[in-house]
């Protein structure tokens, strides 16, 4: 499985609830697609909002998040760590 970074835009004045609850239904539905998001952090005053997955793919991270109501504006695997 790969990881992926995913970025949503818009979501300006994003709350630490309005997060948990968006990360929370991600996480309800997550194995559906074989994906598992690790975390998630979001920045209230741009309303970029950044989440950390393993998945098979990038269309099954998308799915999710459409399914959810946020579908991420874009999806960048990340093949090294450090």
């Amino acid at each position: 499985m790969a990881r992926y970074m995913d970025v949503h835009e818009g979501m300006k004045g994003i709350t630490a609830d309005e997060l948990r609850e968006a990360h929370a239904a991600d996480l309800a539905i997550e194995g559906e697609e074989n994906v598992h998001f690790e975390r998630a952090w979001a920045d209230p005053e741009s309303g970029v909002v950044y989440c950390l997955s393993e998945a098979p793919s990038r269309e099954a991270v998308q799915r999710v998040h459409e399914r959810t109501g946020h579908p991420a504006a874009h999806i960048h695997e990340v093949p090294l760590t450090v």
